[in-house]
């Protein structure tokens, strides 16, 4: 049977998954689907007796966690408007953000309740926390009276039994609004975008087609933050929407707790931003390519196959090994390590949306994607370049159709700003498409800086180059009283360990300005070279925040 409501969806993947593993914390709590409808059962009395009423915001802001999950899909079943926050964000700005948003509940975890205080959100009518389900704050004595007798209003409702056959959730409908969900932002203001159900059906239905091997013997690790829209859709409720098992890595995601857990978890898709791919590469894969016999014996036509075709199989291992391909998105994605991967016919691959798309724009198999692309249009979207050449000459990346968002909460000047009168929504990203429909990206147009004879230049571009130096961690490319400045995140570790000390090593990377601008056109060559002492400023979603940088 097709669903057109996505909350119907999730009732009949709950009824015929009841006795299944739906979502755990990793090396922790394991609840089964029935365990997840029983807790979301009881939050729907909670919120009938806290006056929620369907359309009404709810927050959760909270590391990834199995109650985490919980609280956005009782949220959503019950007709309520999820709003995630990620956990991140400074306590002044989730303050702003749920009293900006309306909510009348917040669900948040002890560690950030530590630096909130309600009365600076005085429209909420609850705050609970998420690990436990207790009442931190009630505006009315009924409230906490309701949590106090919840098991004995729940006995109420369900005076038989609770069963697969009682579950009955809100029938929702296509522009209706599903979600808030707060941009990142690397331009430094947050952004409400409010996504409709038809943009969380569309997206469900594009994975069904790209990874229809997903099923109820499915698992998935959850790793990135679930307030962001590329991990909360691929990574929880789609899964969860076709019977998957998913486990959240509820501390922090570095390398080493993310190889292990896959290695333990075994998961069927990997879904990952760029920097766990390429801090894998330069921790795990360059260090042996870069050994004197190796280095050599990848010279050697049939051997560079060889060695490729082991480091092929550890890596794959390392995974896992029973995942169909790694999804890699969220940010550009280092050109070295991405055609390493591909040369050694690793199954990963390169997919393109933004929040406002919830996400998908473009995804293609890893067996078809084209080396440098992110593939080809997803369903239900239509996509062009606003240029006169769209093969040749860049242009902005314009969208349409049901993954698109409603608009920008409150803030008419700024949904105004990103669509053409035509209704086409404006990505502020540059691109073109070849003949067979594959998009490949130049850039961020905010981004871009004019050259000195006219000319476009993508700093991306740039730090691509930049970033296959020796010993470059990260780089930002800045424009810089008409010249281009390269700031550098070196590895001062690496550094030590080859000799150096600080003062050579910095010695050393400023002199790699002469052989970085062979590498680069005469119009983007570099001015200079600055070494950062400490990492960049990012954004949960680990891009960094380049407004920061501007001069």
């Amino acid at each position: 049977m097709e669903f057109t409501s996505v909350n119907k969806i999730f009732e009949a993947a709950f009824k015929k998954n009841w006795d299944r593993p739906a979502i755990s914390n990793y090396q922790g709590v394991t609840l089964k689907f029935g365990d997840v409808a029983r807790r979301m059962a009881k939050l729907h009395i909670m919120f009938e007796e806290c006056g929620l009423e369907k359309g009404d915001k709810v927050a959760i802001c909270s590391k990834n966690q199995a109650n985490w999950a919980v609280s956005f899909l009782a949220t959503m079943t019950y007709g309520a408007v999820p709003v995630p926050l990620l956990h991140e964000f400074k306590s002044s700005n989730i303050h702003h953000l749920v009293n900006h948003s309306e909510a009348k509940i917040l669900f948040v975890d002890d560690v950030i309740w530590e630096g909130l205080s309600e009365s600076e959100m005085p429209a909420l009518h609850a705050i609970i926390q998420v690990n436990t389900f207790k009442l931190l704050y009630a505006a009315d004595e009924t409230i906490v009276q309701a949590r106090e007798h919840l098991n004995e209003l729940f006995g109420k409702k369900y005076p038989m039994a609770f069963a697969p056959e009682t579950l009955d959730y809100y029938e929702d409908s296509a522009d209706e609004l599903a979600i808030i969900n707060y941009t990142s932002g690397t331009s430094g203001f947050s952004k409400g975008v409010m996504v409709p159900y038809r943009a969380v059906l569309s997206n469900m239905q594009f994975a069904r087609k790209a990874l229809p091997q997903l099923n109820h013997t499915s698992r998935v690790v959850s790793m990135l933050p679930c307030a962001h829209m590329y991990g909360l859709m691929f990574e929880v409720l789609y899964e969860l929407s076709v019977g998957c098992h998913v486990h959240f890595l509820s501390r922090v995601p570095s390398p080493k707790i993310i190889m292990q857990a896959l290695a333990e978890v075994k998961p069927s898709v990997v879904i990952a931003v760029p920097l766990i791919i390429e801090k894998i590469y330069k921790s795990k894969v360059k260090p042996v390519l870069e050994k004197s016999g190796i280095r050599f014996a990848m010279k050697v036509p049939g051997l560079d196959q060889v060695i490729l075709n082991k480091v092929r199989t550890e890596l794959v291992n390392a995974f896992g090994g029973e995942f169909y391909e790694v999804i890699v998105g969220g940010a550009a994605f280092n050109k070295e390590v991405e055609a390493f991967f591909k040369r050694m016919n690793f199954p990963i691959t390169v997919g393109y949306g933004m929040t406002e798309c919830a996400p998908i724009i473009t995804y293609d198999d890893w067996k078809e994607e084209k080396l440098y692309s992110c593939g080809k249009v997803a369903p239900n979207l239509e996509i062009k370049i606003d240029s006169d050449d769209p093969v040749h000459v860049s242009g902005e990346i314009l969208v349409r159709g049901a993954n698109v968002f409603l608009g920008y909460y409150k803030n008419e000047e700024a949904t105004k700003e990103v669509f053409t009168e035509d209704g086409w929504f404006r990505t502020g990203d540059m691109g073109v498409i070849d003949e067979d429909g594959s998009l490949f990206i130049r850039g961020r147009s905010k981004c871009m800086i004019l050259g000195p004879s006219g000319q476009n230049i993508y700093p991306e571009e740039v730090e691509t180059v930049i970033n296959t130096r020796p010993y470059v961690v990260e780089s930002l490319v800045v424009e810089d009283n008409g010249g281009l400045t390269a700031l550098i995140y070196p590895d001062f570790a690496q550094g030590a360990k080859d000799g150096m000390d600080q003062r050579q090593f910095i010695q050393y990377m400023e002199g790699t300005l002469a052989d970085l601008n062979k590498e680069l056109p005469n119009y983007a060559k570099l001015k200079k070279i600055e070494i950062m002492s400490e990492d960049f400023e990012r954004t949960p979603k680990k891009s960094i925040k380049r407004y920061l940088y501007q001069r």
